[in-house]
């Protein structure tokens, strides 16, 4: 009987574990889309990373990494980011009210499941950068997620997913998607926070300045075309991966 216990409970653990895999792979694969989002979500989004920022007496440095992050993942330009960082400022007002914001929110710019999901995740995005999350600000969350309709089980799920991809991050494995992350940036000529824009013209006119069909005309020799061709691809494999993590359209 104690042995049909024990197989039964790795039986059960087993299946837990498929399950988290198959969550996360999943959880990646939205983390690629990164959907864009109306005027209404993003102002709650924003608001809501700022306000959770406050709610344990300091906003660290860590958070707002993290809520600038997003802010380029999303593919906001300029005017935009600077539109955000308005409202982040905003959310760490006294005057701001995180329940009307949730509640309107769920009315009218996420009515969906889906976009409300989202909208947790991203904000747990922020909070979770820093090394702890204080008890306040996990009740703050759990009230924000009782007006959008997430459940304690699906909260639950979502931190492990953003905990797990933390630790992937941290890993050796982690080390080198990283430096590859890094190496697109420098052969592109860009910086971290360069506009989705900005990337798309980099990419363009280093294709332009460097195709070999571009220098053709030049009558060049073998090794001037080989180094042509190489940074060709270099710069294409660049671009590729940027565009699949920052959702480049």
């Amino acid at each position: 009987m104690k042995a049909l216990l024990v197989l039964f409970g790795a039986f059960v653990a087993y299946q837990v574990f498929r399950s988290f895999v198959a969550g996360y792979k999943t959880f990646q694969q939205q983390d690629a889309r990164n959907p864009r989002f109306n005027d209404g979500f993003a102002r709650a989004l924003f608001q809501s990373m700022g306000y959770l920022a406050k709610v344990d007496g300091r906003v660290t440095e860590d958070e707002i990494r993290a809520a600038r992050s997003i802010m380029h993942r999303l593919g906001l330009g300029p005017a935009a980011v600077r539109g955000a960082i308005n409202h982040f400022n905003e959310g760490k007002e006294p005057a701001f009210s995180v329940l009307q914001t949730m509640r309107k929110l769920r009315r009218v710019d996420a009515r969906a499941a889906e976009e409300r999901r989202m909208f947790v995740r991203l904000i747990l995005e922020v909070s979770l950068a820093k090394s702890r999350l204080h008890q306040r600000e996990r009740a703050a969350i759990w009230s924000m997620c009782v007006e959008l309709e997430i459940g304690r089980v699906e909260l639950a799920q979502l931190e492990a997913m953003i905990r797990a991809q933390k630790g992937f991050r941290r890993s050796p494995a982690g080390d080198a998607d990283a430096a590859r992350v890094s190496a697109a940036y420098e052969s592109l000529g860009v910086k971290r926070d360069a506009s989705n824009d900005e990337i798309k013209k980099s990419y363009r006119r280093l294709m332009n300045r460097n195709h070999p069909d571009k220098i053709a005309s030049t009558n060049p020799n073998a090794a001037v075309l080989a180094e042509a061709q190489r940074r060709t691809r270099e710069v294409r494999v660049a671009y590729e991966l940027l565009k699949a993590r920052r959702a480049i359209r």
